[in-house]
């Protein structure tokens, strides 16, 4: 949870600014922030507050999510938000087609 008292609040598009360079020197995009707050990364969802229009993180609370990232490293997590994904539904699916294949449904 972040504490806006203590912490050094930072709208998304500002905390995408501050973060490494990714592949080939591009820039984290914000909506790569924005999905880490509502769908989670690995299971680890980034903590962010709303302040007026703006949505906003905290140096903090990117450290605290760098940290539980580094931590979840071979670790099966849930994820935050929505279950499965598309391939995993996709895959799901199949099986049980098949399993329905074997037994003459």
């Amino acid at each position: 949870m972040i504490d806006t008292t203590a912490e050094t609040l930072l709208p998304l598009a500002q905390a995408a600014d501050e973060l490494p360079r990714r592949r080939r020197g591009r820039k984290t995009h914000i909506s790569t922030l924005y999905r880490w707050s509502q769908a989670g990364c690995r299971g680890v969802r980034l903590e962010t507050v709303q302040v007026g229009a703006t949505r906003c993180t905290s140096r903090e609370a990117l450290q605290r999510f760098f940290e539980r990232l580094s931590q979840a490293d071979g670790r099966e997590i849930p994820p935050a938000i929505g279950g499965r994904s598309l391939a995993q539904r996709r895959r799901a699916s199949e099986n049980a087609g098949r399993q329905l294949e074997k037994q003459g449904a």
